[in-house]
């Protein structure tokens, strides 16, 4: 291996470790893809956290995300984030997240998003979060979320200043 390949190969890995969802498997549940599931590394004492994904609906009929579970909480709920007057709001969606045919929807920080309530333990980077999203026509299906470093993609976090539930 020659100097320069040397020299830049521990950079490369470190660079593609730090990348959220660099490693994050991809699932499948009836016509929906279930791409990069990730969520970030909680504070010691934290009693939520987050989880990220994108879903693709390569179906004819649109399905709906209407809940789930993780073995990290026992509240699991699919939220939305939006601003109001200046003030950052989030709140559960009801009814379930529409996804249509054709349709990709990215659940991500200050948007889309699913919340794990009551974790047990503060969700390390590196530790992977086994969940079950469940759908109204694909029904329910088993993922798991890497967990990255607690600084995320910069000016993404989800704990902001003048936010309210």
């Amino acid at each position: 291996m020659s100097g320069a390949i040397r020299t830049i190969a521990p950079l490369l890995a470190v660079l593609l470790t730090d990348a959220p969802a660099a490693h994050a498997k991809d699932f499948r549940a009836g016509s929906l893809d279930l791409v990069g599931p990730w969520s970030r590394a909680t504070p010691k004492g934290a009693s939520v956290g987050a989880g990220y994904l994108t879903i693709r609906n390569t179906g004819s009929t649109a399905d709906r995300l209407v809940g789930g579970a993780s073995d990290v909480a026992p509240k699991f709920e699919v939220h939305e984030m939006s601003m109001d007057n200046g003030i950052m709001k989030m709140r559960p969606i009801k009814d379930g997240l529409e996804i249509k045919p054709g349709e990709t929807v990215a659940l991500k920080p200050q948007g889309l998003h699913i919340m794990f309530f009551g974790l047990k333990k503060p969700l390390a980077q590196g530790d992977r979060i086994k969940a079950t999203l469940e759908f109204e026509k694909a029904g329910k299906v088993d993922v798991e979320f890497d967990v990255t470093g607690t600084g995320g993609p910069p000016g993404q976090g989800h704990d902001m200043p003048g936010m309210k539930r």
